[in-house]
């Protein structure tokens, strides 16, 4: 496994290392201080499996710089945010560019660790204190609305899909819980996504928590 590690700080691109070293390998490590360097890294990484990305770097706009990350990496490549900044709607808006999910730097050694392992599943990662704070100000109720409307379309089994997406469940996660097979769930999950029109995952899983939604009891 290889990991970009994109952050303008030494000292927390070492640290970081360090934790990601108790990950079974250990991975290849890439690092760059700056947008341009990440965007090198990529271009030159043929092999890259994840990319984790502080917004704050020098270089460009960190909007711009994700655009062009996005670009460039195959689809199947996560790209995760980490950063010390709580700011609600830049998180949302890099989930809206196709962000995998926000580990806050405050994060400790093991919720990183399980987080980075969750979205390497195919899931997806945000801080339950984010999800927590609702819909951010200024979200209009006419969006609520209209997803509320989106959600009561699907199906009951979808509504349990999308309520554990809402966990950042993976897929098989998902089918283990829900006893089912994998390809099942993927074609619900396709079906919540059309619904829900958002275009990926890490979407859906915001709507969910916006909209309330709750887990099936696992099954046993």
């Amino acid at each position: 496994m290889k990991i970009l590690i994109a952050d303008d700080h030494e000292l927390f691109r070492d640290g970081l290392r360090h934790v990601l070293g108790q990950f079974e390998g250990p991975p290849a490590i890439v690092e760059a201080s700056d947008f341009s360097e990440a965007i090198a890294a990529v271009e030159r990484e043929k092999d890259i499996d994840i990319v984790l990305l502080d917004l704050a770097m020098p270089g460009m706009a960190w909007s711009d710089g994700l655009a062009r990350l996005k670009a460039i990496l195959p689809e199947a490549v996560p790209v995760i945010v980490l950063s010390a900044s709580d700011d609600r709607r830049h998180v949302l808006q890099a989930v809206n560019m196709g962000a995998s999910g926000f580990i806050p730097k405050t994060s400790s050694s093991r919720v990183m660790l399980s987080a980075l392992k969750l979205v390497l599943s195919g899931g997806v990662y945000l801080p339950p204190a984010l999800l927590d704070q609702g819909p951010a100000a200024g979200d209009s109720e006419g969006a609520r609305i209209a997803g509320e409307v989106a959600v009561s379309a699907l199906t009951p089994r979808q509504r349990e899909v999308l309520a554990l997406l809402g966990q950042g469940k993976s897929n098989k996660e998902i089918a283990r819980v829900l006893e089912l097979a994998e390809g099942t769930v993927k074609l619900h999950v396709t079906a919540i996504l059309k619904a829900l029109n958002v275009n990926n995952r890490t979407r859906a899983v915001v709507a969910a928590s916006h909209l309330g939604l709750t887990a099936p009891e696992t099954r046993h």
